[in-house]
């Protein structure tokens, strides 16, 4: 299968380039950093040099699969604006859009979203954009028919880590086995992947959880 992963330098991207390509995929890293991507992905990755805003259907189509991997977290305006681009770039497309999504649109265990807390604590105002954005980002995409794309997201902590055993749920913040709600970047991309291959979520988001 064509897979591109736009943002691959990234901790997910870089995390889900790497679990498509041991798995046999012809995977395309979409960077602006030719040497950063050459450093962290290998001299032999197939990169296409683009900023995400550049980014045409024409050049897309050529993929089975494109994984939105973009994450902006200084100013996360960007991260909606990338959104939508490629929502316009990707109508009435069979190409399959994978969009990786923020943590804050999960529902809790009390029936509430996890902005709902995030946003009333004090002192956010230097940092809650971002995932009141990624809350405005799955209400774009679940209102857009037109797109063949997939969402997922992490659960409220995402870190660097290798895969392991894991699980999936549709809208839940999920608590693991201590008791903490958590995800490594190797189990997002065991997910994600997982998806690809076996394709589940058509035009919905799913999260991935450490057990």
């Amino acid at each position: 299968m064509k897979i591109a992963v736009i943002g691959a330098t990234g901790m997910a991207g870089r995390a889900i380039f790497e679990e498509a390509t041991t798995r046999g995929h012809e995977v395309t890293a979409i960077v602006r950093n030719v040497e950063k991507a050459r450093a962290e992905l290998g001299a032999g990755a197939t990169l296409l040099v683009s900023d995400i805003f550049d980014l045409k259907r024409a050049t897309l189509e050529q993929f089975d699969v494109v994984v939105n991997a973009f994450a902006n977290h200084k100013e996360a305006y960007l991260n909606l604006d990338a959104v939508t681009h490629l929502i316009h770039e990707f109508r009435q497309s069979e190409t399959r859009v994978i969009f990786l999504l923020g943590a804050a649109s999960l529902i809790q265990a009390n029936g509430t979203r996890l902005f709902d807390f995030l946003v009333e604590l004090p002192g956010n105002e230097a940092w809650i954009d971002e995932p009141r954005y990624g809350v405005l980002e799955l209400d774009i995409l679940r209102a857009t028919p037109d797109v063949n794309w997939t969402g997922v997201s992490p659960q409220q902590n995402f870190t660097p880590g290798p895969a392991s055993e894991h699980r999936i749920a549709l809208n839940d913040l999920l608590l693991s086995a201590d008791g903490k709600s958590h995800v490594t970047a190797g189990n997002m991309a065991v997910g994600v992947l997982d998806e690809i291959e076996t394709p589940q979520h058509i035009r919905e988001r799913f999260t991935v959880s450490d057990m």
